[in-house]
């Protein structure tokens, strides 16, 4: 197998992985259930991946890589802070079906009897926070916002958030997406002195 072909088998058994994942859960997949799902064997899963513990936080971490890159593409661009805040909070929102969210849920929820994946969800909650708190920062900087704290109201912020889109992912009509647009909005505005009209 080529160097190029390996990496489009691994490519391919990740997106698989990440489909079998959304349909039966972390702690329900098998590596059997994603060979099976991919058309290999489960040889090949295993020369890829070593270890079923290790094939679930990849294929976790591809999954949530790919909302990093929508959020990476945000904090690269020339927008002003305030601009960036607002995608900032509309990528948060789960829309639809909400994969993303419900692997961020099970990733979650199976950190706290996985070593290998607690750290690779730590690693990549981390970077949201630390992005929002840049653009924090930033607008601290150019006075679009008054924050003494932008790692604290990063947190905060993230902590709130977290909260109502598990809500919302897990509970349907529980809250709608307005509402939940609504009040973050709210939140983010109270910790950085802005009205929160201005985030729309």
């Amino acid at each position: 197998m080529t160097r190029r072909a390996a990496d489009v088998r691994l490519d391919s058994l990740l997106r698989t992985a990440c489909d079998v994942i959304v349909e039966r859960g972390l702690a329900n997949t098998r590596t059997a259930d994603v060979a099976q799902a991919a058309g290999v064997s489960q040889a090949l899963v295993f020369y890829h991946f070593a270890t079923k513990e290790r094939l679930l936080a990849q294929a976790f971490a591809y999954a949530v890589e790919q909302d990093l890159a929508r959020l990476d593409a945000v904090i690269r661009s020339s927008a002003p802070p305030l601009t960036k805040l607002r995608r900032i909070l509309r990528l948060y929102t789960p829309a639809g079906r909400s994969t993303s969210w419900s692997m961020w849920i099970d990733g979650w929820a199976e950190s706290l009897r996985t070593p290998e994946l607690e750290k690779v969800s730590r690693r990549l909650d981390l970077r949201w926070r630390q992005d929002l708190a840049s653009v924090i920062a930033d607008g601290v900087a150019d006075g679009t916002f008054v924050c003494a704290d932008p790692a604290g109201a990063a947190w905060r912020i993230s902590a709130v958030m977290d909260g109502l889109a598990v809500q919302l992912a897990v509970h349907e009509r529980v809250i709608s997406r307005r509402q939940f647009a609504e009040w973050i909005r709210l939140i983010a505005a109270r910790e950085l002195g802005l009205d929160p009209a201005q985030l729309n």
